[in-house]
């Protein structure tokens, strides 16, 4: 099978592109056709090394573990899925080796849920990860409730767009961090946008004198200087980024894929109750791009891969819509 991986630590480009083995499956997992596959911060970290201390490594490593695709086949302990299904996944192993960056995956059943059917592949494969971690947070974690004001620091990223769209549903009013290109994006999807370097602390007073509810930090630069004092006394705050939250009062959201909440995620993005923008997309091969352009910190929405091109072909990115 094709694949991208690499075989040591380093920067993007000791990402290859080339021939692998097709993996073995376990006896509760499946093997997936992969149609799309997107990144998170956590696969370049990993690439980098920064899970070394955390993590069992087999190299070479494929990288990604947000997917979308069909399934191939199934283990004999399978009962959840069937031949021919498509799903989406968001997968994480004990250890690092087998990941979403190839023309086959195996996959724990846990990690699965059924596809939602209004969602192409690549918008599919952006959604697990920024599902999972703005549901996790803001409904498992922060318990926001009609009617409160929920600062996203970083709403126009892969979680900060899909909390914004979540907080909606929920009733909040939501203020939304951004640079200013990204503001027309943001009242889209129901905030009020500022900017989140020149005079953020006056914006968001000015909107919310009395302080915001609940802040939900998906950029972890700066949070105790510039936007926990924005806090109303009594309000509550998480970080989806820096584990130091927890120092400060906080909560840390370290994303888990529950076999839970994955299927309930994919019925809110079925019922439309929120999309993942896709940023970019990128051809198998060139996934070192899409690295970088991830590493960045620039893109709006989510970087995405195209394991299978035609089966992604129709779907643009949101800046060419």
């Amino acid at each position: 099978m094709k694949a991208v991986f690499y075989r040591r630590y380093g920067d993007a480009s000791v990402l290859e592109y080339g021939d692998l083995p097709v993996p073995k499956m376990a006896l509760d997992g499946v093997l997936l056709d992969v149609k799309a596959a997107s990144v998170n911060p956590i696969d370049w970290k990993a690439r980098e090394g920064y899970l070394d201390p955390f993590a069992d490594t087999v190299f070479p490593i494929v990288p990604g573990a947000d997917v979308s695709g069909v399934v191939r086949e199934i283990g004999i302990g399978v009962t959840e899925f069937a031949v021919g299904d498509e799903v989406v996944g968001c997968v994480r192993e004990d250890y690092l080796s087998r990941g979403a960056f190839a023309e086959v995956m195996p996959a724990p059943v846990r990690a699965l849920a059924l596809k939602p059917q209004n969602l192409g592949w690549a918008e599919a494969a952006a959604m697990p990860l920024a599902a999972l971690t703005s549901y996790q947070a803001l409904v498992r974690v922060l318990d926001v409730r009609r009617g409160e004001t929920v600062l996203v620091h970083g709403a126009a990223g892969g979680v900060g767009s899909v909390a914004v769209q979540l907080a909606v549903h929920l009733g909040a009013r939501v203020i939304g961090t951004a640079s200013d290109r990204n503001h027309a994006f943001l009242r889209e999807l129901g905030a009020e946008p500022v900017n989140y370097a020149a005079g953020l602390a006056d914006s968001v007073r000015a909107l919310a004198p009395a302080g915001v509810d609940v802040l939900l930090d998906a950029v972890g630069k700066r949070i105790q200087r510039t936007v926990l004092p924005l806090l109303a006394p009594h309000g509550r705050f998480a970080s989806v980024v820096d584990p130091k939250a927890r120092e400060l009062g906080g909560a840390y959201v370290f994303t888990r894929p529950d076999t839970g909440d994955l299927p309930v995620v994919a019925a809110l993005a079925g019922k439309g109750v929120f999309r993942v923008p896709v940023g970019a997309v990128y051809p198998l091969p060139d996934a070192a791009q899409a690295h970088l352009l991830s590493q960045g910190g620039h893109a709006r929405g989510k970087v995405v891969v195209a394991v299978d091109v035609a089966a992604c072909a129709e779907e643009r990115p949101y800046d060419e819509r």
